[in-house]
């Protein structure tokens, strides 16, 4: 099938999951499962649910409602090229009594993007 649409998902510390070709019609929450389901062992602030983390393409969070077919931006498709998106994992709750967590994850978590 031509009609599939290759992605690979950016994790914030610069690895990679896939990439691997998705039909346009899977949904974002499919594709949120998928990363779940194959995230990378050992990794922190790994994700426990699909609403832990959120997808962005293009520079939009995409919904999990969306298809990929709905969500894509014309400026990201290159003919026979990967799309990546970026994936947020959602800090973890932080417990009111402790305040530690909260301050690891801001220190951790940092991307840096270049525009060509």
């Amino acid at each position: 099938m031509s009609d599939l649409i290759e992605l690979k998902f950016r994790l914030s510390d610069g690895t990679d999951i896939g990439p691997n070709k998705y039909d346009p019609s899977i949904t974002v929450a499919s594709l949120k499962e998928s990363i779940l389901a194959r995230w990378p062992q050992g990794k922190e602030n790994a994700p426990r649910v699909i609403n832990d983390v959120k997808l962005i393409n293009a520079g939009r969070i995409l919904e999990n409602n969306q298809t990929i077919a709905e969500s894509r931006v014309p400026v990201s498709e290159l003919p026979g090229g990967v799309i990546t998106m970026h994936v947020v994992v959602r800090p973890p709750a932080l417990d009111k009594n402790n305040e530690e967590p909260l301050a690891k994850v801001s220190n951790n978590n940092r991307c840096a993007c270049t525009i060509l």
